[in-house]
Order: structure tokens, then sequence, then C-alpha cells
């Protein structure tokens, strides 16, 4: 199953690149499977990773998931899809909530997303420099605002031994690229 949901989101992201690279897209959702998987969470979670941003970004829809990858999977995919129609600030923070007080594999999810956009973030910043916040629909602050909103609310309901090592990562990420 892990690998249909690699290939479908290879397909879905056809042709897509990152934000302020020439990567393509599907490095992204994979580096966010492949987090999930050294933790050994469910065969689900990791199908979710490789799925997270096809609702978002392509021409499928939460149905089309469900269809080939089971009510699990597009539970988890659809508790971190945001609703494009909506503000940038209006879906941020959504997102927070969610990650405030959504299950334990939601969260996984979400700050495994999360941290890979913010590592890519912080090596682009290193190679472009401040340019780097015109690729974004919110500059600096706001993007402050917004990491460090779910470093602080993804520790809910975790003991402080209970948490996925990455989430100490992403906090440290999180003090490196905003102070």
């Amino acid at each position: 199953m892990k690998q249909q949901a690699k290939e479908f989101a290879n397909k879905a992201h056809d042709g897509q690149k990152r934000k302020s690279s020439d990567a393509p897209y599907i490095t992204h959702p994979i580096r966010v499977a492949e987090r999930l998987e050294q933790y050994d969470f469910s065969d689900e979670l990791v199908c979710a990773g490789f799925l997270h941003d096809v609702v978002e970004d392509t021409p499928y829809d939460i149905d089309d998931i469900e269809e080939k990858f089971g009510s699990r999977v597009a539970q988890l995919v659809a508790a971190h899809t945001e609703d494009k129609s909506k503000s940038w600030q209006e879906r941020k923070q959504h997102t927070i909530d969610t990650v405030k007080n959504a299950e334990r594999e939601v969260k996984y999810l979400i700050v495994a997303d999360k941290l890979d956009n913010l590592l890519a973030m912080e090596k682009d910043l290193k190679e472009q420099g401040d340019k780097v916040w015109e690729h974004f629909n919110a500059g600096y602050k706001k993007q402050k605002w917004y990491n460090e909103s779910i470093a602080e609310n993804m520790v809910i309901g975790f003991d402080k031994d209970d948490m996925p090592g990455y989430f100490h990562e992403f906090k440290d990420a999180v003090k490196r690229v905003f102070g």
C-alpha cells in the first residue's frame, strides 16, 4: 500500500516544483513519509505522508484517496488538508487549532510536514537570503507566528519523553530560523 501511495502522489504532483527551488514537488511528500516510517508509525500514516498535499494541490479529492487507500488514510489526509478558499491567516489558524486538539497520528503527520517545510526554508535562507520570503504568501513575521504556534501547540497531550524526536527537531529549527 505504501508503494501505491508513493506512486499515486508522484503521478498527482507530476510537473509541480517546490516554492523557492526547482526541486520536483514530490521530494517533499517522500521526505515526510520517510520520516514517519523511521518511527515505525502505521502504514496508513506513512501513506498519508505521501498523500498529504494531493487534495490541496492537485485535481484529486478526498474521495479519490478513500477509494484507493481506505477510510483511515483519507481521514488523516482530510485532517491535514487546508481549505484553499480561506485566507492564509484562517488556514494557518485552523492548522494550529488542529495540531493543538488532534489525535496523535494527525499531530505526527502535521509536524513531519511542517518540519520538512521549515528545513527547506532554512536551507533556502542560507542560499538566497531574505529574498526567500518573496516566495511565500506571508512574510517573516507571519511565518514566525505560524511556526512558533505549531511548536507551542504540538506538545499538548504528550509527556516530554513521549514525543517523537522530530518534534524536538522542529522546535530547534524554529529557534534557528526565527530566533
